[in-house]
């Protein structure tokens, strides 16, 4: 539960106001990732005919495929400039759903964008004890919020590729590149 105030122009009278749990969302990023991990396991053994004997890499790469997808919805454009829908994505999407606006946007201006937050908020909250450990265990938990900047560009009619990575914690660093970029 969340007991953070909601600042104007949030009115809770408002029949068409919306608001979000931010715990709510914590947890339910991290429960995500062994959520398709499971799947991809119980999906892996159904084709395999219950076999015990499953490909490791192969169902991390459908779990982690899964995960992508989660965050990927249809819609229609809004904007007519692809920087002016990543600005928009960095500053206006990014602190709805994590609570601050992204730390470093760079670009080439041909389709190539670099968003980085230097204090990703999933990762606040991740304990382990080795640090190369952390960041091999931090990768999965990227992919949905991959999902999020890719199906938010596609409903604003940009196809993306989106890739995360994470060097140190809780910094964490994605790469846009453009599909049909629009400007």
């Amino acid at each position: 539960m969340s007991f953070e105030t909601q600042l104007p122009p949030y009115n809770a009278s408002d029949p068409r106001a919306t608001f979000l749990s931010s715990s709510c969302f914590d947890l339910l990023l991290i429960e995500m990732v062994p959520l398709a991990h499971r799947m991809a396991a119980e999906l892996s053994a159904r084709r395999k005919g219950g076999s015990k004997t499953v490909d490791e890499e192969e169902q991390r790469e459908a779990a982690l495929r899964r995960l992508d997808t989660l965050g990927f919805s249809r819609d229609r454009p809004r904007f007519a400039d692809t920087l002016d829908m990543i600005k928009f994505l960095c500053k206006d999407l990014w602190t709805l759903v994590f609570k601050k606006q992204i730390d470093n946007l760079k670009t080439n201006h041909r389709g190539v964008y670099v968003l980085t937050d230097n204090a990703f908020r999933p990762f606040a909250r991740m304990s382990l004890s080795s640090r190369p450990e952390a960041v091999i265990m931090a990768q999965p938990f990227l992919r949905f919020p991959c999902g999020v900047i890719r199906g938010a560009l596609h409903g604003m009619g940009v196809d993306v590729t989106v890739q995360a990575e994470t060097s140190e914690l809780p910094g964490a660093t994605f790469q846009i590149k453009a599909i049909n970029s629009k400007g």
